[in-house]
């Protein structure tokens, strides 16, 4: 599902917004929960699941092409963690 598949269902769904609205609406959503990340925040959404930011540290690798170790340097890195009603829909 794509970003415009979430715009026409919400265009589909909600009878008193325009096919473009929808898309803002869309945008701005996605856009509070990029901040909420980058602020450092957990992002939580009942019934759905909750979005963070992990901070992973240096390690050791190898190079797939040359064999060669190599220093992966520290990141941060966005995670899900479903909710359990969301996992529930799958079984």
């Amino acid at each position: 599902m794509t970003k415009a598949d979430l715009s026409r269902v919400v265009y589909e769904r909600h009878g008193g917004l325009s096919n473009k609205e929808a898309s803002r609406l869309v945008d701005l959503i996605l856009e509070f929960i990029k901040q909420g990340l980058c602020d450092g925040e957990r992002v939580q959404i009942s019934g759905f699941g909750t979005f963070l930011v992990r901070e992973k540290k240096e390690r050791k690798g190898r190079n797939p092409q040359t064999g060669e170790e190599m220093t992966i340097l520290p990141r941060k890195s966005v995670v899900f963690r479903p909710s359990k009603s969301f996992q529930n829909g799958f079984s």
